[in-house]
């Protein structure tokens, strides 16, 4: 059976530092390097993101030779465009804070 839960912070921190450069691949290890999400977290978040539609992976080559492939992400259109959406609602809630303040 699928959840449908809401997304977690640690999962929308990885898809807007997807959203940065969404048409680039990044691997997991600069992926935990710009949020801060350790591996044991990151790669079942990169999968479920993957799953739901908002990721797609591939097996990108070695660079060099004699190492092994590694798996690289980047945003779908449906994870860019949840990233614009995440964007939006932080930027109306910290417009509201302010006001409030």
């Amino acid at each position: 059976m699928k959840r449908n839960r809401p997304l977690s912070p640690h999962a929308k921190s990885l898809i807007v530092a997807l959203a940065i450069r969404p048409t680039d691949w990044c691997y997991g290890y600069e992926l935990m390097q710009k949020t801060d999400i350790q591996s044991g977290t990151l790669y079942p978040i990169l999968m479920r993101l993957a799953e739901k539609g908002l990721l797609e992976s591939r097996w990108m080559p070695p660079e060099q030779e004699g190492r092994p492939a590694r798996h690289a992400y980047r945003l779908t259109d449906v994870g860019l465009k949840a990233a614009y959406e995440f964007d939006r609602a932080h930027t109306a809630a910290s417009t509201f804070k302010e006001k409030l303040a």
